[in-house]
């Protein structure tokens, strides 16, 4: 039932609230909370868009942590939190085909975004410092993805994030 619900969760924040951000304009500083009007950085294009998605949580203080406190706050389990050193891996590539279909949020050295597995495909998902607006594009293809840490945290089987969604509980 919780990964139904996340599913859900999912398709809705996929194609009902991300789309909205695409095209608006990145700054360090940004901190809108409307979509094409002002700007937005990393950090609180996540809070924001999971905010819109009705998670209860601190916006301002989920994105001005660094991108490992941010991954362990959406984990909310250490079960549904991955930290990855890109030197464990002979590339990128490899990285990136073992990791399980689906949405996550993931935190880099110095940037967060999402990144979205479907079938063979990788897509990060942010307000992109390089491009200097929010986007999706193949994660192999984006400057930004570059990192020597990755921290992965699951959204789409992230069952302790589906009780605090339906249950309305705030994630501290």
């Amino acid at each position: 039932f919780l990964d139904s619900i996340m599913q859900l969760f999912v398709a809705n924040l996929l194609n009902e609230i991300i789309p909205y951000w695409y095209g608006t304009e990145w700054d360090f500083e940004g901190h809108t909370d409307i979509p094409n009007n002002g700007q937005i950085a990393c950090g609180y294009f996540v809070s924001t868009t999971l905010k819109d998605m009705g998670l209860k949580l601190n916006r301002y203080r989920l994105a001005q942590a660094d991108p490992l406190t941010e991954a362990r706050t959406l984990a909310i389990a250490d079960t549904n939190l991955k930290k990855i050193d890109i030197e464990d891996f002979n590339s990128l590539a490899d990285f990136l085909d073992g990791i399980q279909e689906g949405l996550y949020f993931i935190g880099l050295d110095n940037h967060v975004g999402y990144f979205y597995k479907k079938g063979n495909k990788n897509y990060f998902i942010h307000s992109n410092y390089v491009d200097g607006k929010v986007m999706i594009e193949l994660a192999e293809n984006s400057l930004a993805f570059s990192s020597s840490n990755y921290y992965l945290t699951k959204i789409s089987l992230n069952r302790e994030m589906a009780l605090k969604w339906v249950s309305g509980k705030r994630i501290n």
